[in-house]
């Protein structure tokens, strides 16, 4: 999560997507020259982030470590974000675990998202961002939080007829969103929750 250190600044975390022990492979420098890299997703905003490690650390996929600020970081020696197109093929095939992960993590965080999605424009609403959310879904959920807000994924299962698997719809429109970064309207990656 993304949360102010003690001089205001934040503290962004991230899941490492996956870890090169001996570098990466475009990287020109001698083997003794590089050190261990990878990739990885920020917990809150799902921005992706190309990274070197201090090689004295041993670092697995799933890990959490801090990219950014500089002086917060304690394994990541260096960091800067990249594009979908940019990941490794290996932190590629990793990040729909990871994302799913993230978001089961955070339930109620995901589950306010159904809870408070507003309109976008008088014919588009955030819902309908959604792969699989039509006006039908749409109007069960809006009619549905009006009588109670919705406290778990099972929940919303239970009370919208024919909304199965709300949180993998989710991780479903996250990865679309870090895939094309030419959508019209970015939900969840690149926003955060300051």
């Amino acid at each position: 999560m993304s949360e102010a250190d003690s001089d205001g600044t934040d503290v962004r975390r991230a899941v490492v997507l996956d870890y090169l022990a001996h570098g990466l492979s475009d990287d020109g420098r001698p083997q003794y020259e590089k050190s261990p890299a990878g990739y990885a997703l920020d917990v809150e905003s799902f921005e992706l982030y190309q990274v070197a490690f201090d090689e004295d650390e041993r670092l697995t996929i799933g890990n959490e470590v801090i990219v950014e600020p500089a002086d917060e970081r304690g394994v990541v020696t260096e960091s800067h974000r990249v594009e979908y197109d940019d990941l490794s093929s290996g932190a590629q095939s990793e990040l729909e675990y990871v994302v799913q992960d993230v978001v089961d993590e955070n339930e109620e965080r995901f589950v306010d998202f159904y809870n408070e999605a507003q309109p976008i424009t008088l014919r588009l609403h955030q819902l309908n961002l959604l792969p699989g959310i039509g006006k039908k879904l749409r109007n069960g959920i809006l009619d549905e939080r009006k009588r109670k807000p919705f406290e778990s994924f099972d929940e919303l299962s239970e009370r919208v007829s024919g909304l199965h698997d709300p949180d993998e719809i989710l991780v479903e429109r996250i990865l679309e969103e870090l895939r094309d970064d030419d959508l019209k309207y970015q939900t969840f990656v690149g926003q955060s929750n300051d």
